[in-house]
């Protein structure tokens, strides 16, 4: 589903993924209680969510889709690179943000990424979400980080931070030297011991509790 509420940000997305065999565009709403109506009637497997629209803005309707039982995947659209709303959203549950400007082939691989469970995003917005992160520090938020980044094994934790730096599991897996299906056995095995819900999470408490600074 697409999300946004310029009718020509919409028909331009809907062009550029209908160009691709695998993608369907299935529905479009043009603010968040449209797209919150239409998840509610299922068959979705991802949205493209505005972040910014009038009323009901993308961050309260991505975490009232990511409430629903078994709901799609959703993906971020801003303007900007990093600000507080993609922060928001991703807090909301979504899994991950691309730029409006993103170039086609990027929008698209990343679609196919998230339904593969594979990275998110691309090794430059992770750079400048942890970046942002790393300038807005609140030990509260470090702590914790720290507490659960402590129950991971070393290999768990090189494997986090991988992921933090935004390579793909076979990117991981040549850099390690494991089989792709082993590093999305960590992968799984990493998200459930700190709490999080895809590899966003991964990053930001990799990023909070220290670890990518130390190599």
């Amino acid at each position: 589903m697409l999300v946004d509420d310029d009718p020509m940000v919409r028909t331009g997305l809907r062009f550029m993924l209908e160009s691709a065999d695998d993608l369907r565009v299935a529905a479009e709403a043009g603010n968040g209680e449209e797209a919150i109506a239409i998840a509610q009637g299922g068959g979705l497997d991802l949205v493209l969510m505005d972040l910014r629209m009038p009323g009901m803005g993308g961050i309260a309707a991505t975490s009232a889709i990511r409430a629903l039982p078994a709901p799609p995947q959703v993906i971020a659209l801003t303007t900007w690179d990093v600000d507080d709303a993609v922060l928001a959203a991703l807090d909301a549950g979504a899994a991950g943000f691309l730029l409006k400007t993103s170039a086609p082939t990027e929008i698209i691989g990343a679609i196919r990424a998230v339904m593969a469970g594979d990275a998110v995003l691309s090794p430059r917005s992770t750079r400048q979400l942890l970046d942002q992160l790393g300038r807005s520090p609140a030990l509260p938020q470090q702590r914790a980080a720290q507490q659960a980044v402590a129950q991971l094994t070393q290999r768990e934790r090189e494997v986090a931070v991988a992921v933090a730096r935004g390579l793909t599991n076979a990117a991981i897996g040549a850099a390690l030297y494991l089989a792709e299906p082993t590093v999305k056995t960590y992968v799984a095995a990493i998200q459930s011991k700190l709490g999080v819900a895809n590899r966003v999470g991964i990053a930001v408490l990799a990023e909070r509790a220290g670890l990518l600074a130390e190599g």
